[in-house]
């Protein structure tokens, strides 16, 4: 059965909303993607991006080409809206990771003009749980006439950055509705580029599992985490360690690091605590654990610089995972800033997949780090050092906090 094509209204075009907004635009729907940055608004308009995604150049190209694809500072009227904004921390209450709706809010209020009997609203940003029914009331509270009229569904992202658009496609996905009708209309759109399975529930339902999804990685995570830490204290090999404990049918432990980054696992967890602090006691923990890594990170460093008078510390990899340039809550960024703040040494730092107009730190090649650097402190497993020849490493002082050279 041929699907009804729509026009679309994307708030929000960074990661997320921009692969969404593209792959719906090449599937023939009319697209119009909005955004309050005018830089990433006029590149996406020549056919450009603004981030970097394996492939995603080549479908805004063809997006945009098509004439299919548009972006703009404002919205319009449409048949579905999409919300696909950061929900980022606030301070609230003596709460330092209390969930920040304001641009939830701000794409809400935008879009309620433009509404009109029968819309979808869907919200695929990560949020807290209540969010979705938020942005019902929020629409209702500024157009009555609206009431059960309009149609909210959370449908939560699901991809994994260097493969969005793959697991756009290939990914089951979650719709959460505040009602039936929601459901439905939400269903009928995805099925227009899902080829997973589409998995239906309310919208709260929705929400916490988005966040249960993320909270389960990071407690995960926080157990490689501490576990490093014991193996430190001990003396014990923590990669040979895990590799063997491994080896059971029934043992998968994860790879410890620097921490945790990303606009999700670093994050999505303190919602939870934030709407259940008495009944998120270990969600809390592994947060607080994996929090804590840095710092650990920072005090080997410095105890390994004391052995010069002026320390050169290479630092390899910046971005919160391997082989992307996304440094959202990066742990190893805040390693490196803390070092540099701290006066430690001379900090060298390289990442050759952050461009050098996107951070405020000096960047390095990798060639001048390696000839130059006492300390070499690996904190993203990027190919580019994995390549790194084990010789050229021989007569310095190493940090891996990835263990690729274990």
């Amino acid at each position: 059965m041929a699907h009804v094509l729509q026009k679309i209204i994307v708030m929000g075009l960074g990661y997320i909303g921009l692969p969404t907004a593209s792959m719906l635009a090449t599937k023939g729907h009319s697209v119009l993607g909005v955004d309050v940055n005018k830089g990433a608004v006029d590149t996406i308009n020549s056919g450009r991006i603004h981030i970097i995604e394996p492939d995603l150049d080549v479908l805004v190209r063809s997006a945009v080409n098509s004439g299919n694809l548009k972006a703009s500072l404002t919205p319009e009227e449409g048949d579905t809206f999409i919300i696909a904004v950061p929900t980022p921390f606030k301070e609230e209450g003596g709460n330092p990771k209390a969930p920040d709706l304001s641009y939830v809010e701000a794409a809400t209020k935008a879009i309620t003009p433009f509404l009109r009997e029968g819309n979808l609203v869907i919200l695929e940003s990560t949020s807290p749980v209540g969010t979705t029914e938020f942005i019902e009331k929020t629409i209702v509270e500024a157009r009555p006439e609206l009431q059960g009229k309009v149609h909210a569904a959370h449908c939560p992202e699901r991809v994994l950055p260097g493969h969005i658009l793959r697991e756009l496609v290939d990914n089951d996905r979650i719709i959460g509705g505040t009602s039936k009708a929601a459901v439905a209309k939400a269903r009928e759109l995805y099925k227009t580029f899902c080829n997973g399975a589409i998995l239906e529930t309310d919208s709260r339902t929705a929400e916490l599992s988005k966040l249960v999804e993320n909270s389960f990685r990071d407690v995960n995570i926080a157990f490689a985490n501490e576990l490093s830490l014991v193996c430190d204290h001990l003396g014990v090999n923590v990669w040979e360690t895990i590799a063997l404990a491994n080896r059971h049918p029934r043992v998968n432990i994860l790879q410890p690091g620097p921490g945790v980054g990303g606009h999700c696992i670093a994050v999505d967890p303190w919602f939870i605590v934030s709407s259940a602090p008495v009944q998120s006691r270990l969600i809390k923990t592994a947060r607080e654990v994996n929090d804590a890594k840095p710092q650990w990170v920072i005090e080997r460093v410095k105890a390994k610089a004391e052995r010069f008078k002026s320390p050169v510390i290479g630092c390899l990899g910046l971005t919160f995972k391997a082989n992307i340039d996304d440094l959202r809550e990066s742990p190893s960024l805040d390693i490196v800033r803390d070092l540099i703040a701290e006066n430690v040494g001379q900090v060298l730092a390289c990442d050759p997949n952050v461009a050098a107009d996107k951070i405020d730190i000096p960047l390095h090649d990798l060639k001048h780090v390696m000839k130059n650097a006492d300390i070499l402190l690996l904190l993203v497993d990027h190919e580019e050092f994995k390549a790194i020849d084990r010789e050229a490493i021989k007569d310095k002082i190493v940090i891996d906090t990835r263990g690729i050279w274990r």
